[in-house]
């Protein structure tokens, strides 16, 4: 089923979103964009863990990424030391860019009217330069069965200088405690455009799921610093990220009904093979049923903004500083209802080795009621709606198609289509894609090796994901 929390978690500051731009593997989301795709959320399991189950399917443990923005785009990733006690447990990760190695190295050969000795010694030296390496060190202590402490570090040979994170969590029988703080925190918008807010800091209370489908979460946040671009040349700093500090508490109800489901029997554990029936359950226990089920979630959200809160037309971005003065300023209290509607059909039991997967998700999403009945009152009136809120009130489409192509491989297609005319282009139009190859791994249960990437955003890596179906 799709992922309903997004539309409640999409308003908060602690929305991962997969990426290679960071040894962490992913930055958060922008509260106020559109709600982001279920492919795009980053794995509920650390990076450094998960390289220490998938580390074993690639050559020397070197798994790869690409991202226009490291030099060469390719990079190998390799968990270096992985030291686990009873309660702590530290992780070393280490990243290498070889194109701008090697083109380092074939500009020095090049270069070089005679081999000598000198030549060597540079070639060398191009071993020892730190700018195609980066490197992060992740820890994480439990200081009781429901409280533990994770700090982080990771620094970049190319100049960016380190980023830093400390994180607290602590479990209540019905409720979530996160105190979080980071310097830089790195940010993707809709666009697929970076931010680096200088300071981030969060605490957030959030409730488990009721029986009756009731969730709520509250927390304050804290940005400092003014936000700078990273790959985005001219273009509107979100509010959201402007320094200030916001209090902020969400609600929602989630309901699910199935139309019809083949539940799992005893026959279908046994396999029946050439030696006589051996057990065997599905490649995915969440993907062992077929069903079509049909599914909602209703919430809504407000929050208030003390302090800062103007944005430019003109980002600040690493090569230019400056800030345009002209900017539109932040509301300091705002209030919005959202809501998304799902549909799910899946036909086979993945146990089979062909021909027993296929899989449709279609999830409509509301990001903003308020703006959406607003926008939709300019037809018996005069009026109009700004950019921002043109954006906000725009329903999406998403679609999720996964295909068994042998065994536990599974093809995943990932769309999200904008139901609206937008930058002159009339109708709807696919506003994003992402394809996946996911391996299920059975003694996991629940997970998945998964290998994506994203045409909007050139990026791809490899992830573990859990429970995700």
């Amino acid at each position: 089923m799709a992922n309903l929390r997004t539309a409640m978690d999409s308003a908060f500051w602690d929305l991962n979103i997969s990426t290679p731009q960071t040894l962490d593997g992913w930055a958060r989301s922008i509260p106020g964009e559109p709600m982001p795709m279920d492919a795009a959320r980053a794995s509920r399991a650390l990076r450094m863990q998960q390289m220490e189950t998938i580390k074993t399917i690639f050559p020397l443990g070197l798994i790869p990424s690409y991202s226009p923005k490291l030099n060469g785009s390719f990079a190998f990733q390799s968990l270096l030391l992985n030291p686990a006690f009873s309660n702590w447990w530290l992780g070393l990760v280490g990243q290498i860019r070889p194109k701008k190695l090697i083109s380092a190295i074939k500009a020095d050969v090049q270069g070089a009217k005679e081999w000598d000795l000198p030549v060597f010694k540079k070639i060398a030296k191009r071993f020892v330069d730190k700018s195609p390496y980066s490197i992060g060190l992740t820890s994480q202590l439990a200081l009781s069965p429901s409280s533990s402490v994770l700090l982080s570090t990771e620094m970049h040979g190319n100049g960016e200088g380190c980023h830093n994170r400390a994180m607290f969590f602590h479990q209540l029988p019905d409720h979530d405690i996160t105190l979080e703080a980071a310097w830089p925190e790195l940010f993707i918008d809709h666009k697929g455009n970076y931010w680096d807010v200088p300071e981030s800091i969060s605490l957030d209370c959030s409730s488990l799921v009721s029986e009756s489908g009731l969730r709520y979460r509250f927390g304050i946040h804290k940005n400092r610093g003014q936000p700078q671009a990273e790959n985005a040349v001219n273009g509107e700093v979100p509010l959201a990220l402007m320094p200030g500090l916001c209090a902020k508490g969400a609600f929602s109800y989630e309901k699910s009904k199935d139309l019809w489901r083949i539940k799992e029997t005893a026959q279908d554990l046994l396999i029946n093979t050439s030696q006589g029936p051996v057990w065997g359950s599905a490649f995915d226990s969440g993907m062992k049923e077929p069903h079509a089920t049909v599914s909602g979630i209703i919430g809504g959200h407000c929050g208030a903004w003390f302090g800062g809160g103007k944005s430019s037309v003109v980002v600040e971005s690493s090569e230019d500083n400056n800030i345009n003065p002209s900017a539109k300023c932040r509301a300091p209290f705002g209030a919005d209802l959202f809501g998304s509607a799902c549909c799910t059909f899946q036909h086979g039991k993945f146990r089979k080795r062909y021909n027993d997967l296929t899989r449709i998700d279609a999830r409509l999403d509301i990001s903003s009621a308020f703006t959406l009945a607003k926008r939709a009152a300019t037809i018996f009136t005069n009026s109009s709606v700004n950019s921002a809120e043109k954006l906000r009130s725009s329903p999406r489409l998403n679609l999720t198609l996964q295909q068994q192509m042998v065994g536990p491989y599974v093809f995943r297609l990932d769309s999200r289509i904008l139901l609206d005319s937008s930058e002159g282009r009339p109708g709807p139009r696919i506003e994003d894609v992402t394809y996946s190859l996911t391996c299920s791994l059975r003694y996991l249960m629940s997970g998945k090796v998964v290998a994506w990437y994203s045409p909007k955003r050139k990026e791809g890596m490899v992830e573990l994901r859990l429970f995700e179906f």
